[in-house]
């Protein structure tokens, strides 16, 4: 019985893993090439790739460590390239101007 409930544990981790590399990857597909060298990350056929073998070794081939390494790609995409490209394409920002700073609108001294 646990070893049951440990092998479905183990399929929805696995599954997870999956799904963020699935989502990484079609992110960095639709980015735009010149906001990868705009925000000075590698480009996008570099991430393309590195995200497509985490994809396909999630799919084909169950070794852990592999897993992992592709995680800690997936990881260093979502947290560290992708807010730079948002922030390079102009999306992230809901609503306001472009004189808005941290506390709010700047009036010009007003």
């Amino acid at each position: 019985m646990l070893m049951t409930a440990f092998g479905g544990l183990m399929w929805l981790i696995f599954t997870a893993i999956l799904v963020l590399a699935v989502v990484a990857f079609v992110l960095a597909a639709i980015a735009r090439e010149d906001a990868y060298r705009a925000a000075d990350k590698q480009n996008k056929m570099f991430w393309l790739i590195i995200l497509g073998v985490t994809v396909a070794v999630n799919l084909l081939a169950p070794y852990l460590f592999l897993q992992l390494a592709g995680l800690v790609a997936t990881i260093v995409f979502f947290v560290d390239v992708r807010p730079a490209l948002r922030q390079v394409s102009g999306g992230g920002r809901r609503g306001g101007s472009s004189s808005d700073g941290p506390y709010g609108p700047y009036n010009g001294g007003r």
